[in-house]
């Protein structure tokens, strides 16, 4: 007798990742959060960046950004992802922004829609 698992146990024993899609002039961008829900912050967050002009996708791994409470510590108000990769940075903000940096020099800013 063959034995299935129920969506939710599946998505517990699978581990449960939180998906969003950036969409800017130049890039369609994944985000998948891969920590329990209601989790404040989140240090394992998945990056797929495609462009749209030459298809070439690039994978990340980063971290959500907050701003800190009056306690100097404990994370309150989401402000978006930043990933790493060598010295460029890649920040997606909530507010549909993405920032690409290589040290103090912006290589891309741009905004795009959310599809959540």
């Amino acid at each position: 007798m063959k034995r299935y698992l129920s969506l939710p146990l599946l998505l517990l024993v699978l581990g449960q990742t939180y998906a969003s899609t950036l969409t800017t002039p130049s890039f369609v961008i994944e985000i998948h959060e891969n920590c329990e829900e209601g989790s404040v912050g989140c240090d394992n967050v998945s990056y797929l960046g495609t462009s749209k002009k030459s298809g070439k996708s690039i994978k990340l791994r980063g971290k959500t950004m907050h701003t800190l409470c009056a306690d100097g510590v404990t994370p309150c108000r989401f402000l978006g992802y930043e990933f790493r990769n060598g010295a460029t940075s890649y920040q997606v903000q909530e507010n549909g922004g993405l920032l690409i940096m290589q040290g103090k020099k912006v290589l891309v800013e741009e905004v795009g829609t959310w599809d959540w």
